[in-house]
């Protein structure tokens, strides 16, 4: 039987490539545990993920009124911003748990929610199990947030409904101007989404082809090798039935030789940025077939969108965000997640996952979810994602723009000397 934790402050933090809904995470988060006041001193929030903890630099959320917390589960990015940053191991950097357990003692933290993807989710775990060893009352559980959807041990993530019904509406509206301009030239549009090596982004833009007339034409997954004959062939065959062809390229998009099209950085943690795919494909539609191209890039634009976030997950960010709260607070350690119970009607539940089956995994699109000529989708697969765009969330607005909250939280007295990196 999981062992009650004792009383104390909670702190969170958030992590990695933000999202449309992250904050509604925290907003779910800060609002539960206000609920929760005889077992949960002060709800502390640490600037810029474990960045933020190691540094001292937390803020007290309590300054934030009720009304400023409803319109943070409407404001896009992370309030509290992010890091790209991974622990050592505790075997080769024991300073660093030293330090990091010094805040959390100083700020007398007894629960720590981490909101990010598949690597923080390893950074977790590391915490968890070295407060264990060290017999440091904590418990720590996983918020999961990632558009890429590729978190293990969840039917989907949040942010990525959001994403995927940012990106579908895109390609659909491209979709109507792209016929509206095409001549007896023929031409083409390449759109360039997210994902490393998960293609549910990329995927997810067919909900926009209700017929195989409608854009997309084409999808590039890099769960399928690119086949560029075979490519340039499909391409040139829906130009000549339609007069123009919409393609969707996953960044990740990998070569018969199992290497990306294209990558622009790697930076000094071995963190590789992707980008250039959809250029690529660009110029060898262009220099192979002669039609006139435009391509773009979605990059952050498809990870913030709030304007236009669906219901279902804006919902679901705001809800593993409370549940975090109610398993800490049961002393259940591990990572939140959406179950899905039925298609139709569309009903889920949270869940929990240890740490170790989610921790520093992916999950690629499934074989059952690709066309069998893989330029597509299957049927099943807009069965599952359909779901997850549905409704919408609209933000308040104000002179005609969204009226988003600008986060300005003063930080705490630090109560440690100045972090030494």
């Amino acid at each position: 039987m999981t062992a009650r934790p004792m009383a104390g402050n909670l702190l969170y933090a958030q992590s990695g490539g933000v999202t449309a809904v992250i904050n509604a995470s925290a907003a779910g988060v800060i609002a539960e545990a206000r609920l929760q006041p005889e077992r949960i001193g002060r709800v502390l929030a640490a600037r810029n993920g474990i960045l933020g903890v190691l540094r001292e630099t937390l803020t007290d959320t309590a300054t934030l009124p009720d009304a400023d917390v409803g319109r943070l589960r409407a404001t896009p990015a992370g309030a509290f911003g992010s890091c790209r940053f991974d622990l050592d191991p505790v075997d080769t950097n024991p300073a660093q748990y030293d330090r990091l357990f010094a805040v959390l003692a100083a700020h007398e933290i007894r629960f720590f929610l981490y909101n990010g993807g598949n690597g923080s989710m390893e950074t977790c775990r590391q915490i968890q199990t070295a407060a264990d060893v060290r017999g440091y009352p904590l418990t720590v559980v996983g918020v999961p947030k990632t558009v890429d959807n590729d978190i293990v041990g969840t039917d989907c993530c949040p942010g990525f409904g959001s994403a995927a019904k940012y990106l579908a509406t895109s390609i659909c509206e491209v979709g109507l101007d792209l016929a509206a301009m095409t001549s007896g030239a023929g031409r083409a549009f390449v759109l360039e989404v997210m994902g490393r090596n998960a293609g549910w982004l990329a995927a997810a833009c067919a909900l926009a082809a209700e017929d195989a007339d409608r854009a997309p034409h084409l999808i590039l997954l890099p769960e399928v090798g690119f086949d560029e004959a075979a490519f340039l062939a499909r391409v040139k065959a829906v130009v000549e039935r339609i007069g123009a062809c919409a393609v969707v390229v996953a960044e990740g998009v990998r070569g018969p030789d199992g290497n990306v099209l294209a990558m622009q950085d790697r930076n000094q943690k071995g963190y590789i940025q992707l980008g250039g795919a959809g250029e690529v494909v660009a110029e060898r539609i262009h220099a192979s077939l002669g039609y006139k191209v435009h391509y773009a890039l979605a990059d952050y634009l498809q990870r913030s969108a709030r304007h236009i976030a669906s219901k279902t997950d804006t919902a679901q960010a705001f809800a593993v965000g409370k549940a975090a709260v109610r398993r800490a607070l049961a002393g259940q350690q591990g990572v939140v997640g959406i179950a899905r119970i039925s298609d139709a009607p569309y009903r889920w539940r949270t869940n929990l996952s240890p740490f170790e089956s989610v921790a520093n995994l992916e999950r690629s699109l499934p074989a059952e979810f690709i066309a069998a000529d893989g330029f597509g989708v299957t049927e099943a697969f807009r069965r599952w994602c359909r779901p997850l765009i549905s409704g919408e969330d609209w933000p308040p607005f104000r002179d005609g723009l969204p009226d988003y909250l600008h986060l300005r939280l003063p930080l705490l007295p630090a109560r440690l000397p100045p972090y030494a990196a």
